[in-house]
């Protein structure tokens, strides 16, 4: 299977007859179609409906959030929650479109390098599709989340290491073994399920997309995703020419890869030593589609920020408390900076920003339960 491009190892997208679907589809039609990413189908990589692997994935909802955006200082704040979905994290949207697009291709083995919510995404559409899964992760990984990945039936091997380390692996023994690999950007296909997000939130807001979008990056599917969701709908007319969001990448702290390089001024990252966060998503020292995430950044005239650890469990508290939320700390991650952005001028207080929550925070129970036993 080739999953990169062969020249330059740079990721391969999907690309689609956008006159055709302009032509062919219209907003409204989108009414009577299933609640699902898969209501925009014609704009994901599956040929045959026959072959769509789906637990009901995506349409999350979006969330305002009053009494938290007064508290921080903003008019017209929202959360898009995507702890709702199958498996409890944004990863089974990329999962169910990469194993979808495996059936077609007649794929019996698949293996991901994952901090372990892609693992256990990856497992589940796996099961469901009767291929073989197989996930390589930190040692570190959170306890619930690797059962998570081994109940689904995933083989799970424990990496000394961070993710970067496990990538290594898995890309020496997929080429042995004839394995696909689903490590996040090296194939084309779980971006265009990430990439729905970007559908859902413009429909969602009706057609008139927030200023602001503050997301959590790690791998950077997600800001990836969004930006080509956006280029798509403004070519096929459904979003206004030259109203896409500003895209805001949060990172921690103790691992900023992307803030670092964007401030730098580069066009890619340098690998992030002693990469070390209680949000296990964001413990990525460097993404292989780094200079798409930054380019993406750029174009939107976006800007990037780094919280702290302890900013982050404090904005999980906050979130839960104050609106009912049990959000992922790489979520809570998208609130904590906000004070920051808008003392650095970058929000205003009337516009519309909408924060991403990736995951459900019971994911990190053992989190959750060390932060009771401090207080």
């Amino acid at each position: 299977m080739q999953t990169v491009c062969s020249d330059c190892k740079g990721v391969l997208f999907a690309r689609y007859d956008l006159e055709q679907v302009q032509q062919h589809v219209s907003k409204a039609a989108l009414a009577s179609r299933v609640r699902s990413m898969w209501r925009y189908s014609e704009l994901l990589p599956v040929k045959q409906e026959s072959n769509i692997v789906t637990l009901g994935e995506g349409y999350t909802n979006i969330l305002p959030l009053p009494k938290s955006g007064r508290k921080v200082g903003f008019n017209h704040l929202f959360m898009k929650d995507d702890g709702l979905i199958p498996t409890g994290t944004f990863k089974a949207r990329g999962m169910s479109s990469a194993i979808s697009k495996c059936v077609e291709l007649g794929v019996r083995k698949v293996a991901v390098a994952t901090a372990g919510n892609a693992g256990a995404a990856m497992a589940a559409y796996a099961s469901r599709a009767g291929i073989e899964s197989y996930a390589y992760m930190p040692r570190d990984t959170p306890e619930i989340i690797r059962g998570q990945c081994e109940f689904y039936g995933a083989k799970i091997t424990l990496v000394n290491g961070t993710i970067a380390d496990a990538g290594k692996i898995v890309d020496e023994l997929g080429v042995r073994k004839s394995w696909m690999i689903l490590s996040t950007m090296k194939e084309p296909y779980r971006v265009e399920g990430k990439k729905t997000m970007g559908f859902e939130i413009a429909e969602q807001f009706e057609w008139h997309v927030p200023d602001v979008i503050v997301y959590p990056t790690g791998g950077g599917t997600g800001i990836v995703g969004m930006w080509k969701a956006f280029e798509e709908l403004e070519a096929i007319g459904w979003i206004s020419e030259g109203r896409r969001p500003r895209l805001v990448s949060v990172q921690s702290s103790g691992c900023a890869p992307v803030v670092k390089a964007f401030r730098d001024g580069k066009e890619s990252c340098e690998i992030w030593s002693k990469a070390e966060t209680v949000a296990a998503g964001l413990r990525v020292p460097k993404a292989y589609g780094d200079y798409l995430i930054l380019k993406a950044i750029r174009e939107s005239h976006g800007t990037v920020i780094a919280v702290s650890d302890k900013e982050i469990l404090n904005a999980m508290k906050e979130l839960a408390h104050t609106e009912g939320l049990c959000v992922c700390p790489e979520g809570a991650a998208s609130y904590a900076c906000l004070p920051k952005l808008q003392s650095d001028g970058f929000l205003d207080k009337d516009e519309r920003v909408l924060l991403y929550n990736t995951g459900v925070g019971t994911l990190y129970s053992e989190l959750i339960v060390s932060q009771r036993e401090q207080a």
